[in-house]
């Protein structure tokens, strides 16, 4: 039996007021990670970062209103689609100047539940809204009920501070990038997700080559998968599950294309 197989039988009804917990601990945690990926891989300059601690670590957070504004706005964007169900995986993406992909630090969240008890697309349900929540009570592997003790936060702190600390340590020992390396947010979503689409739009189509595999794509595009794949933990505290790796891109190995002209 797998340790998914596992989890998923051993999985317990946990109560809303946890479950919200659970989620914004773990978007805040997906916060952080992505700063210390940007930092990590000199996606900016280091003195553009400041230190603090997070999960009783030293942790690097840019100080940069527009970059924080702008992975605030792409964490809530994830956070509403984590609501619904219907993310696979989360992927910060690292292109070089040409637009090749040199790395993807993925998150797999496929076992996370449907927060479907919550009104509202990005935001989570409140007491008040218990009564009157269109289609009653439940979420998936959620319960309306006051019990106590579902989670053991204790457990949660320990392992996300261990992938903290594992992620931190590849991005210090990968190899240098290129100079003039982007970023961006991707996630992937499930065969039965509907593409977010609304005004104003906050996601747009990935590139085919980064386009995974389904019913209506069988072949996945040549980057997904990368030429290394490094695993950093597989994290599980109670209902809370995901694992995370990074892949390097077949770009990386491949020297930078160079172009001149004759006058």
């Amino acid at each position: 039996m797998t340790s998914h197989e596992q989890f998923s039988q051993d999985q317990q009804p946990v109560p809303f007021n946890q479950a919200s917990h659970l989620l914004v601990s773990f978007t805040q945690f997906l916060t952080v990670c992505i700063h210390n990926i940007l930092f990590y891989r000199s996606i900016y300059p280091s003195q553009t970062f400041l230190t603090s601690r997070a999960y009783n670590l030293p942790v690097h957070q840019s100080r940069h209103p527009k970059v924080c504004s702008w992975i605030r706005d792409a964490v809530d964007a994830v956070k509403a689609q984590l609501v619904l169900g219907v993310v696979e995986r989360i992927a910060v993406v690292i292109y070089d100047g040409q637009a090749r992909v040199m790395e993807r630090w993925m998150f797999d969240v496929a076992r996370f539940p449907a927060w479907k008890g919550f009104k509202g697309a990005s935001g989570l349900r409140t007491d008040e809204d218990d009564d009157g929540a269109e289609g009653g009570g439940g979420a998936e592997n959620f319960v309306d009920n006051p019990t106590e003790g579902k989670v053991n936060w204790s457990n949660v702190d320990e392992e996300l501070r261990a992938t903290m600390r594992k992620l931190a340590y590849a991005g210090e020992k990968m190899g240098p990038l290129p100079e003039g390396c982007t970023f961006t947010i991707a996630v992937e979503l499930r065969d039965e997700g509907e593409a977010p689409i609304g005004h104003p739009q906050p996601w747009i189509p990935s590139q085919l080559n980064l386009q995974t595999k389904s019913k209506d794509n069988p072949t996945p595009g040549q980057d997904i998968g990368g030429a290394k794949t490094t695993p950093l933990r597989a994290v599980a505290a109670g209902p809370l599950f995901f694992e995370c790796w990074v892949e390097e891109g077949k770009a990386k190995e491949q020297p930078a294309s160079i172009t001149s002209s004759k006058s």
